[in-house]
């Protein structure tokens, strides 16, 4: 008997009283038993196996045997029909097969419960994914003022070209490029931009910082291949059009497939880069790079933008907040300052 219905009993309470200590201490009995039954049932149903189901939980393959038994005498009800021979050898009952998703979603939701209470505080890890580019052009410039305002908080930085799982790869925030809508992620816009292009300040055919039409015509055009599965992302001859250089062949050049590599050869003085507003901010602050078009070329925007992503139930985690806030933050500095 547990302390608390202990203590219930020795107090002569009534009836109901003493019923709810009796409650009280079943609960306490049985909960934490049967949650390992669960477990084990849930296991063995994913793999239709014993084996299969002890070796993912480290136990003997007797141990989820009498745990699924043990879970099925309480029940009063059979989980499994036993197979005596193939290659699925245990074969869930109807009602089994009707529970387990919500079993399934039970494990998932706790997970998530015990994730939150684990990374309430702002002190805990934090794991951000990004595009390589993004995050050697604007992030990594910046994120020294997160460390400085959050010192007791551990960044990982996941620069990956491709689009995560969150859940799986336990990713609390990231930045994305596209559209806004991503499954089972919260988005938030965070900032817009424009292409235009830019070469190196020494590059060979600038006169006093600009590009005649005749040199233009002449130049290495660097590609922007980063983003080759959008029609809108604008290429050289949608800007050569748009600024009335119709003649110049935009076919020729260098061809590469990441934004940041993209500005690096630029700076390098191979050629005209087609850049990214976001991406080359900093390099066009600096000096590395400037603008031979400024007066009088376009803009051309793009249709899609960044956004801060997560999962809806991380909304609220203090260190997502954090994260979330300083970055709209560092987006309007950078966009009041271009």
């Amino acid at each position: 008997m547990t302390g608390l219905a202990c203590i219930l009993k020795k107090s002569a309470l009534p009836d109901d009283a003493e019923e709810f200590a009796h409650e009280t201490e079943k609960l306490s009995m049985t909960t934490p038993a049967y949650l390992n039954a669960l477990r084990a049932f849930e296991a063995a149903a994913r793999h239709q196996s014993f084996s299969a189901a002890a070796a993912e939980l480290n136990v003997t393959p007797a141990a989820v045997g009498q745990q699924v038994r043990n879970l099925e005498s309480w029940l009063g009800i059979a989980l499994f029909a036993r197979a005596s021979s193939g290659t699925a050898r245990l074969m869930l009952t109807d009602v089994a097969r009707t529970a387990l998703p919500d079993i399934r979603e039970g494990f998932d939701r706790l997970s998530i419960g015990l994730t939150r209470l684990k990374d309430s505080s702002v002190h805990a890890g934090l794991t951000v994914t990004v595009s390589p580019a993004f995050a050697s052009k604007w992030l990594l410039p910046r994120i020294e003022q997160f460390q400085q305002d959050y010192p007791d908080m551990n960044v990982l930085l996941d620069t990956n070209a491709r689009s995560v799982d969150f859940q799986v790869e336990r990713v609390d925030v990231g930045v994305r490029y596209g559209a806004g809508k991503w499954p089972g992620l919260t988005a938030v816009h965070l900032m817009d931009e424009v292409m235009f292009p830019v070469c190196a300040p020494d590059y060979a055919r600038l006169k006093k910082g600009k590009l005649t039409a005749k040199a233009l015509e002449g130049s290495t055009l660097i590609h922007d291949l980063s983003m080759a599965n959008d029609r809108d992302y604008p290429t050289w001859r949608m800007w050569l059009d748009a600024s009335g250089f119709n003649h110049v062949n935009a076919s020729h050049g260098l061809r590469i497939n990441n934004s940041a590599s993209v500005l690096q050869a630029a700076i390098d003085g191979q050629g005209l880069a087609l850049a990214r507003s976001v991406m080359v901010k900093d390099d066009l602050a600096a000096g590395r790079l400037v603008r031979p078009f400024a007066d009088k070329g376009v803009d051309c925007p793009l249709t899609q933008a960044y956004y801060i992503v997560y999962r809806p139930e991380c909304a609220e985690l203090a260190k997502v907040k954090a994260f979330r806030n300083w970055l709209l933050f560092e987006a309007d500095q950078s966009t009041s300052q271009a």
